[in-house]
């Protein structure tokens, strides 16, 4: 069981970058699935949450209208495509996912927002 995420970097504030998080060896739409972060010296922080079925999603008031969550099951991948960023969004950006008393995470991809 695996959850690889990908597409952090380096990006100017207002920029825009999409994560993406991969599964292997399980299939993601028995999960919800939810993005956190974690800024050096700060606790993780959840971002975003998307239903197992994709009908559903919540997004933290810091990052709302500008942070959107999606999934494509069939793909077994889990996104979060982020827009507006600004130098306080810098962190390493995990995915999780969570069915029943199961709990699996990523290792996490680095996000910093700086010109």
């Amino acid at each position: 069981v695996q959850l690889v995420e990908s597409g952090g970097g380096l990006v100017q504030p207002g920029g825009s970058l999409r994560l993406s998080c991969a599964a292997s060896e399980f299939t993601l739409s028995r999960y919800v699935m939810s993005w956190y972060r974690q800024a050096p010296g700060k606790e993780r922080e959840l971002v975003a949450t998307i239903s197992s079925s994709g009908t559903s999603t919540n997004v933290a008031d810091s990052v709302k209208d500008r942070f959107t969550i999606s999934r494509d099951n069939p793909k077994n991948m889990v996104y979060l495509q982020m827009n507006s960023l600004k130098p306080e969004d810098t962190a390493v950006y995990y995915c999780e996912a969570a069915g029943g008393f199961q709990v699996y995470w990523g290792q996490g991809t680095q996000v910093t927002v700086s010109s």
